[in-house]
């Protein structure tokens, strides 16, 4: 994928879906209740001078762990997108941004949660699972592609990237929701008002601690002289801010990200940044290749007459996807010329946090396997088309408006 210019993520998710349910079957979770590759299963019995039940066990009672190593990985990941958060930037953009927000997140929600529910009568917890995911953009695919053009501290280009923070904020606020609901919460207004006000609290206070706690921070860590102090503090505040969001009653991933938030503006950023990249390298990578194999493709084989109703899903939730942020582009006012095709297919690609959502949704058990394969595609959709269609609209850097020499 890199060679393709294009994130390495989406490899990731290939890699599992190839020794996965969907490819080999060397991985899978046990839950699914498929069988492991019976090749592989009575090679290593050979090897290890055991049964294959017993492989079968050790697997079972094994994966657990290897489950517990992609959570450290989507709590590194969510961590690291808090912390590369540019609050200023957004500041800098301040109504425009807010305002291309606010559209791609309600935007893409309400047609994708509304549309699977009435036109495909998919029940409205699901339903809801699936707009969530088409909320966020993916900061981290935008900001390469931006980059890479050179336009990236264009007006353009900061416009994307304070809307793309505003995206993750809110799109986590409605994951943590979200998961919630799952969890039983159900849709009595009570419970529901009580979780947006709990998320809507901590994101502010994560905003607050931005300003004043990295100093404190800072200052700790200019004390410590231990081996590998910035990785354990770090860390640190990362288990410290999951375990506050869990006892608002919301989810750690909500947590993780305020974390970041919360050491954004620290004057040790790049090296936090360096201590954490090693863990969202490996285990990160782990959770993405985890539900690359949890994915049982199959439901999209077009020859299928029963597959037909999760197609259709597919190129709805596509369509939406890929609509509802272009409208993002023509949201705002400006009296300063601007390309805004290109900031609405610069908010398109949902990339990592698209998957995240499509993880934490496989892992509650509230998808079924058709909208699962329908998310997945409408994730790989957006993160493919966007940075080619960035390519064409701005082949030409010089019409997008300088701000910063």
């Amino acid at each position: 994928m890199v060679r393709l210019r294009l994130p390495a993520i989406l490899g990731e998710l290939v890699a599992g879906v190839l020794i996965g349910v969907s490819g080999l079957h060397l991985i899978q979770p046990p839950e699914l209740g498929g069988e492991l590759n019976s090749l592989a299963q009575g090679s290593i019995a050979t090897l290890a001078h055991v049964s294959s039940e017993q492989v079968r066990q050790i697997y079972a009672n094994t994966f657990p762990i290897l489950q517990g190593v992609a959570k450290i990985g989507l709590l590194s990941l969510l961590f690291l997108t808090g912390l590369e958060s540019e609050l200023d930037e957004l500041m800098a953009v301040g109504g425009q941004a807010i305002s291309v927000a606010l559209t791609g997140v309600i935007l893409p929600f309400v047609m994708g949660a509304f549309g699977l529910h009435v036109f495909f009568t998919v029940p409205m917890l699901p339903a809801i699972f699936a707009g969530a995911a088409m909320t966020a953009t993916s900061i981290g695919i935008t900001a390469s592609v931006l980059g890479e053009l050179k336009v990236l501290r264009t007006r353009e280009g900061q416009m994307v990237i304070g809307a793309a923070v505003l995206d993750d904020i809110l799109g986590i606020v409605i994951l943590a929701v979200v998961v919630a609901l799952a969890a039983g919460e159900g849709f009595t207004a009570g419970p529901v008002v009580k979780l947006v006000g709990a998320a809507s609290v901590f994101v502010a206070v994560a905003l607050a601690l931005s300003r004043t706690a990295a100093p404190a921070f800072d200052a700790l860590l200019d004390r410590l002289r231990a081996p590998g102090e910035v990785a354990v503090a770090a860390f640190l505040v990362l288990s410290l801010a999951c375990f506050a969001a869990q006892a608002f009653g919301l989810e750690a991933a909500l947590g993780a990200f305020a974390g970041g938030l919360i050491l954004s503006s620290s004057k040790r950023r790049e090296a936090i940044e360096k201590a954490i990249q090693p863990l969202v390298a490996l285990f990160a990578t782990v959770f993405f290749v985890l539900i690359g194999s949890s994915l049982n493709l199959s439901v999209l084989n077009p020859f299928n007459p029963a597959n037909h109703a999760g197609l259709l899903m597919a190129g709805f939730l596509l369509a939406a996807a890929l609509l509802s942020k272009l409208a993002a582009g023509w949201s705002y006012l400006s009296k300063e010329p601007t390309n805004r095709l290109a900031v609405g297919l610069a908010m398109i690609p949902r990339g990592e946090v698209g998957l995240i959502f499509l993880g934490l949704g496989s892992q509650s058990g509230v998808l079924g396997p058709s909208l699962e394969a329908a998310i997945l595609l409408m994730v790989i959709g957006t993160t493919f088309l966007a940075p080619v269609l960035l390519r064409l609209v701005l082949k030409d850097p010089i019409e997008a408006v300088e701000l910063v020499p």
